[in-house]
């Protein structure tokens, strides 16, 4: 696929390696440090535990290419950041409420968000933007595995044309579609008793 992108096109330089390997970030990224001015950090993965049965080597899987992959690729290019760098790191919706068998994805994208957060205060003075993008369902090889109705899926076209518009803009947060994104917002604004009760009740299988 990176391939198939950088086909006839001069300007685009693809590069393959693991996230999850510190080293193997730091080289590769070596070899474009000095040429970036949005870096948009994107790769994820998703597995589900099995309804609150805890497994730890399933949370270091998620938490390996979510966060760690994510601190990798920033600790190889922050001494390359300057005036006018834009960082995007890619959160999830699901990070605003504790949802169903979704304890290492959601709690990976937590952290994410609050590394978005604390990174945008440390490096204001740097003038390096910090936005962090919170989509909601989109349509994905990794969706796809979902044996769950998805609520407002859209195309990876529609989450594109989001992120870039967001990110043109310079948002804090990119987060949508909208109407999903705010009802989320809205339920996370309450009192942890009356969202627990409305997850549950929105959640709860017929």
């Amino acid at each position: 696929m990176l391939e198939a992108l950088r086909e006839g096109r001069d300007n685009v330089t693809a590069l393959s390696f693991d996230a999850t390997d510190e080293n193997a970030t730091r080289a590769a990224l070596a070899q474009v440090a000095d040429h970036l001015d949005l870096i948009i950090l994107n790769a994820g993965s998703c597995e589900y535990i099995d309804h609150g049965k805890i497994d730890v080597s399933l949370f270091r899987r998620v938490f390996d290419i979510n966060l760690f992959g994510m601190l990798n690729c920033i600790q190889a290019l922050q001494d390359n950041f300057s005036e006018g760098t834009h960082l995007a790191l890619m959160g999830s919706t699901a990070a605003y409420l504790g949802l169903p068998r979704a304890e290492a994805y959601g709690a990976s994208k937590a952290a994410v968000a609050y590394l978005a957060r604390s990174l945008s205060v440390d490096l204001a003075h740097r003038g390096v933007t910090v936005s962090l993008v919170s989509p909601g369902f989109v349509k994905t090889p990794l969706t796809d595995k979902n044996d769950f109705e998805m609520p407002m899926l859209i195309s990876p076209d529609e989450a594109s044309l989001a992120i870039r518009q967001g990110l043109e803009k310079k948002k804090a947060e990119v987060h949508f579609p909208k109407k999903f994104s705010y009802f989320l917002k809205f339920i996370s604004s309450m009192p942890i008793a009356l969202q627990l009760a409305l997850v549950k009740k929105l959640t709860r299988k017929a």
